[in-house]
Order: C-alpha cells, then structure tokens, then sequence
C-alpha cells in the first residue's frame, strides 16, 4: 500500500475522538470539526472516518443503535450502551480480556485478528433517575 498522504482534517478527525470518550457519530465529529474547518464537507468527514477506520487508527462501532460511533481508542477494550438514554461507555477489565483472549486463540476454524464484546443494560444516570421516580 503507498504511503498515506498527510491531510490536517484526517488528524484533527483523529484527535478529536482520541480526546473524547462519548464515542461520537459522524455528523457530532462534523458538527465539531466545522468549528475549526468551516468549509470541511460532511462526505469529507465520512471518508476520513471510513480511511481511519480501515488502517485501524480509530475503531468503529457499528452495534451500538442506529448510527455508527466511532472510538479514538484503540487498544483492546469492550463497550456498553445504555438501552435507556443510548451512551456507550468504555468497559476495561484485564479479566475479560483474558477470557476474550484466551477464547480467541482456542478458537479452531480460523484466525481471530480482532475481539469485541457489547454489553446493554442501564447506566448508572438512567438507574438513579428510575430510583428518583419511584
């Protein structure tokens, strides 16, 4: 493959989500980005995302809802969403990596190359916000 060539909106695209973790969507990333780059078109953004994405310097989360998010962290982590308002946060257990890990590799029709758990339920926000109208 030839070499990428450098373009600021790409790496303002993948500094914005390395500095968020709200997993944004495309048109959050464009709405954000038309603040620095007032003439950044939408397919611009969505290009780039598609681009960051496919050489793995941003994850795509396409389960997660009807629009896709999209995450600046890359290392190996699970997500939850909450069912009730639709946040995604990032789940980190070095215990369910293991377990992910460790299924992977025993795994005997193919290579695994990428693992990703999803986890729904109801975050703590929504949980307290029940409890208060009860």
């Amino acid at each position: 493959m030839a070499a990428l060539k450098y373009s600021r909106q790409r790496e303002s695209i993948k500094e914005f989500l390395r500095s968020r973790t709200d997993h944004p969507t495309a048109d959050t990333v464009y709405e954000n980005l038309r603040q620095i780059y007032p003439n950044i078109s939408l397919g611009t953004v969505y290009r780039n995302l598609s681009l960051l994405s496919d050489i793995g310097e941003i994850r795509k989360l396409t389960n997660f809802g009807s629009a896709d998010r999209y995450d600046g962290r890359v290392a190996p982590h699970s997500h939850f969403m909450c069912t009730k308002c639709n946040r995604v946060i990032d789940m980190q257990s070095d215990s369910l990596n293991g377990i992910l890990e460790q299924v992977a590799a025993e795994f005997v029709h193919g290579k695994v190359f990428d693992v990703d758990a999803s986890f729904y339920g109801i975050c703590k926000e929504c949980l307290k916000k029940e409890e208060k109208q009860s």
